[in-house]
This record gives C-alpha cells, sequence and structure tokens, in this order.
C-alpha cells in the first residue's frame, strides 16, 4: 500500500484565473515508511530551528517562505537564509523514499472555455502514479490531501474511476482502468501534515521552472531579487534522485498539457 499526498502551485481557475500555469504535485511513498520519512523530516525540521530559527511546527509554505511574507516575516530570517533553507530541502528530501509527479496545466494553450484544468492535473498524476506502481499489480494506493481541495479530488477521482479516458498521440484518445486506487481522497490539515508541505514545495519549485522555461514569463521583481533561474535548476537537480523522470521527457518528468 502506498500514501499519496497532492498539492499544488497557482490557481486552477479557467478560462477565469489568477496565474496562467497550475502544477498539482503528488508525492508518494509506501506505508511501511511513512515512520522512517516522518522521523527523518523532523529531524531535519529539528536542525532547520536549530540553524536558522524556523521553528518545527511552522507550516511551511514554500511561496510565502521565500518572499518573506506572514507568518515568517516574524521569524526575521534573511533573504541569503531562506534561499539557503529550499537549498538544503531539496539536498535532504533525496535521503528519504519519497516519490513525485508533477503536473503542469499551461492555461494559455488552453483551447476550449470548458477545459477541467484541476480533473486534467489529478487525471495525469493518478494515471502515472498507476503505471509507476503497476509493476506490480498487488501494489494499491490512496490519495491524501488538504482539507479545502478534498471535496473536488473526491468528486475527481470517482469520476475518474469510472471512465478513464486518455489522449493517444497514434488514435486520439482511448479508455485506461484505473486499477490501483483505492477509496476516497482523505483529507489532512496542511499544518498538520509534513508530507503535504513537502508536496507544496515541490510544486512551487516547478512551478518556478515551467513559469520560465515554457510560458517564457517573469517571476515577480521580489522574487527575482532573491532566486534566479540557476537556484530553480539546482534544486531541482539536488531533487532528482526522487523525481519520477519516466513520467515526461521532460529533464525532471515534470508533464505539461495541453500539448
Amino acid at each position: 500500500m502506498y500514501l499519496s499526498y497532492f498539492d499544488e502551485s497557482g490557481d486552477d481557475g479557467y478560462p477565469k484565473y489568477s496565474s496562467e500555469l497550475f502544477v498539482l504535485t503528488s508525492l508518494y511513498l509506501h506505508y511501511q515508511k511513512w515512520r522512517e520519512d516522518f522521523s527523518l523530516i523532523r529531524e531535519f525540521r529539528q536542525q532547520l530551528k536549530k540553524d536558522f530559527g524556523l521553528p518545527v511546527k511552522a507550516e511551511f509554505h514554500a511561496k510565502y517562505f521565500i518572499l518573506n511574507k506572514n507568518p515568517f516575516k516574524e521569524y526575521k530570517i534573511s533573504d541569503n537564509d531562506r534561499k539557503k533553507i529550499l537549498i538544503l530541502f531539496s539536498k535532504f528530501i533525496p535521503n528519504t523514499t519519497l516519490k513525485f509527479i508533477n503536473v503542469a496545466i499551461d492555461k494559455t494553450k488552453i483551447m476550449l472555455n470548458d477545459y477541467p484544468v484541476l480533473e486534467n492535473a489529478v487525471k495525469y498524476n493518478i494515471q502515472r502514479i498507476e503505471n509507476d506502481l503497476g509493476v506490480d499489480p498487488l501494489n494499491k494506493f490512496m490519495i491524501i490531501t488538504d482539507e479545502g481541495r478534498v471535496g473536488k479530488m473526491r468528486k475527481i477521482a470517482r469520476k475518474i474511476q469510472r471512465i478513464n479516458i486518455i489522449p493517444s498521440k497514434f488514435s486520439g484518445a482511448y479508455r485506461k482502468e484505473i486499477k490501483l486506487l483505492i477509496e476516497d481522497p482523505l483529507p489532512k490539515k496542511s499544518q498538520e501534515s509534513y508530507f503535504i508541505q513537502i508536496a507544496d514545495f515541490v510544486a512551487y519549485v516547478v512551478y518556478l521552472y515551467v513559469i520560465k522555461k515554457y510560458l517564457q514569463k517573469k517571476w515577480s521583481k521580489r522574487l527575482e531579487l532573491i532566486l534566479n533561474f540557476n537556484d530553480v535548476k539546482e534544486i531541482l537537480d539536488n531533487l532528482k534522485p526522487s523525481l519520477n523522470l519516466k513520467a515526461s521527457k521532460d529533464d525532471y518528468g515534470i508533464v505539461c498539457y495541453p500539448k
């Protein structure tokens, strides 16, 4: 049995939206490794508390953290140290058994007004988790997501399990049965889950990468003062052992749609 935690960066709205990109990240691990990985993450957070003053119980929201927004502003961590912490996170994660799939929906390429952004992002994540775990037919997995999104996720997961039409470069589209996903997505408060917080971190880094590489857009001026594109590539290079590189032909396995 595998546990998969989902979190996102950007908004899933369409045709009205506040961001041109939506990234949905799934983090998954075998349930027998959960306690071991949790302990490693907690030890890492304790070290960050010792070295930088970041509270162990503070919810790590990557975007708010790097931009020094509340509540992180009160911890008085310098811009350089906040960047250093992101890099330390990326070096730490491959010491765990966590694996990641990242799906990016580029809204500038959408041609249909009723394009289901969140539904497709969830579907493409589930398909690739199934592809990875399907080598053993006994493998199963379940989804855990933030409380505020669980209603939408539950509806989508049920729909995908009933009928799953996926695009094909050969024949337009075909149906592929979802076999390994069990139960409805379960809710978990993000502030109480290190795993959801790490999924948020990876989703945000992927968001920054895709915005520059594929959408050719600029980051905010505030962010440009702290990070550059090479910093983001360094973080992704560090994460590479934990990324599902088979998910796509992208250097970091990032799945980008629409094609």
